[in-house]
């Protein structure tokens, strides 16, 4: 770094608000790396967060200081790659009044994992470059964290900046995206003691480390990729996707005209000839409950959309008799698995109850006080969802049996199966990414659930109302032209891939990840830098 470039960033850190500033820029750029964005130079925001740590001074002082500075960058990180939530209560015109708050509640509860994670380092930081693998530590611990607590809110974890099925996301068949996002934060932030005083060959050898250890990262995932050899299996799957924004989804008119969408797409030929084994509609595909469309003649007219021994896998919401409950029902976000019979119509072969739901979305935490205050979930259905039991496999007539992952459960790594009793040869993925327009939000989604693919070598079939359709392949990459984006609507028909070898994340799971955050933790400890003031 030249002395005058040197002298005016120096400056800035040492100016309250010019702190303020780079925390914030330094939270944008991280998040910018994300799709569909895809700005890399943004990597360098945490080294940026490592060295605003660094100061003494910090924002207010010392540890407290440390935490500012996390938290600003996690906002600014949060509100960019979280500000779509807020399309979801523009939807109703009731609910619009909670939309700002759900943009900056949201960012400023996520951010306090990064504040958390800066204040650690800002207490236990070493002096000298080692202090790099502390920072990443501490920070990947908080990202794996942020995943888990109170159920979890696993969205653009660090990792998941690059490309599902580039080289660089390959790693995460080792460690998963968690620990994909250790090495990532590790590796770019090793630039930082560039900005110190003292030793210049220290300085240069360990930003050379970090290099290096981005070049692996791509070496291993151009080699997996290299011998990555996809085939097909006998199994035609059809993937629906009916182009039906959630605002006319749920007017009283729209019923029969969404139903005949769904139908004609679900009958149409396939353009090669043949006839899909398993059709798929996405999460909510029909303003309705399962009960009230078996009960119906709308029923026979699904049946008569399929042919005999197809099999659909339909998101559909049902209820549940439960005079324990307020309602005295329950309610559960479903995957149904229905097998035509031909003359005796359609069989229930299998039921999938969603088991992580979405807070705000699927149920009310708090739900007295939030009530009072005029607060609703986004459900339309008597009552919040419960939750189902943990995820398992469910088994096909005429197919292989299938992971369901209903939504934002396509964020949590570990929700599938690998070993070999157990492990299923595919995952789908039903979502309602309608609730959230052309944003960013779906293609973020879409990159996420691709990670899944990644960390167990399974392919996965991902079908949207309209948000993005796709095929994945056991690598992470989208099956060429096997994809549907917002505003689309039509069907894919793709024959689904062969699973891969199972994957050390598959085996091992987090283990990977804990024994590189140990030796990072252990490494990177030290001795402690001299304190400064507040500490």
């Amino acid at each position: 770094m030249s002395g005058a470039i040197a002298a005016r960033f120096a400056g800035l850190l040492d100016n309250r608000w010019g702190r303020i500033a780079l925390a914030l820029l330094a939270g944008a750029g991280a998040a910018l790396v994300h799709p569909p964005f895809g700005f890399l130079p943004g990597l360098l925001g945490y080294p940026l967060l490592l060295l605003l740590a660094d100061r003494p001074e910090s924002v207010k002082g010392g540890m407290k200081g440390g935490f500012w500075v996390g938290w600003l960058a996690g906002f600014a990180y949060f509100f960019i790659g979280c500000w779509w939530v807020a399309e979801a209560f523009l939807v109703n015109p009731a609910q619009a009044w909670m939309a700002p708050f759900a943009a900056s509640l949201l960012p400023a509860g996520m951010g306090l994992f990064w504040g958390l994670a800066t204040m650690a380092y800002r207490r236990f930081r070493p002096a000298g470059a080692r202090r790099v693998l502390l920072f990443a530590a501490l920070f990947a611990l908080m990202e794996w964290t942020r995943g888990h607590v109170l159920t979890g809110f696993p969205w653009n974890p660090a990792g998941a900046g690059w490309a599902a099925g580039s080289a660089m996301s390959q790693f995460a068949s080792v460690a998963g995206v968690y620990g994909l996002g250790l090495v990532t934060v590790a590796a770019v932030s090793a630039v930082a003691p560039l900005a110190d005083a003292g030793p210049r060959r220290l300085r240069l050898i360990a930003a050379g480390l970090g290099v290096l250890a981005l070049a692996g990262l791509f070496a291993f995932g151009a080699l997996r990729l290299s011998s990555a050899r996809s085939s097909d299996t006998p199994t035609l799957v059809r993937l629906v996707q009916a182009d039906i924004p959630q605002d006319y989804k749920w007017s009283p008119e729209a019923y029969q005209a969404i139903l005949g969408r769904y139908l004609e797409l679900t009958s149409r030929p396939v353009q090669s000839g043949g006839l899909p084994d398993v059709v798929i509609w996405p999460e909510g595909a029909l303003p309705t409950t399962a009960n009230d469309l078996f009960a119906s003649p709308d029923a026979q007219a699904v049946a008569a959309a399929l042919r005999t021994g197809q099999t659909l896998l339909a998101g559909l919401s049902r209820g549940e008799a439960d005079p324990t409950a307020e309602t005295g029902a329950r309610y559960y976000n479903s995957l149904f698995a229905l097998h035509d019979e031909g003359a005796t119509g359609l069989r229930i072969d299998a039921v999938y109850d969603k088991h992580r739901l979405v807070p705000f979305g699927e149920y009310l935490p708090m739900g007295a006080l939030m009530s009072k205050i005029g607060v609703r979930s986004l459900v339309h259905v008597p009552a919040d969802f419960s939750a189902g039991p943990t995820p398992a496999p469910i088994s096909l007539a005429g197919a292989p049996p299938a992971q369901p992952l209903i939504c934002y459960e396509a964020l949590y790594p570990g929700f599938t199966p690998a070993t070999a009793a157990t492990r299923p040869a595919w995952i789908v993925n039903v979502s309602n990414d309608a609730w959230f327009g052309k944003t960013s939000g779906p293609r973020q989604h879409l990159n996420l659930a691709s990670y899944r693919a990644l960390e167990t070598g399974l392919p996965v079939a991902r079908a949207t109302p309209t948000g993005v359709s796709a095929m994945i392949d056991p690598w992470g990459r989208i099956v060429q032209g096997k994809r549907l984006d917002p505003g689309q609507a039509g069907v894919i028909d793709v024959r689904l891939p062969q699973a891969a070898p199972p994957t050390l994340y598959g085996r091992w799971g987090d283990l990977g990840f804990a024994v590189f955050l140990i030796i990072m933790l252990v490494t990177g400890r030290g001795r402690a830098a001299r304190a400064g003031p507040g500490r």
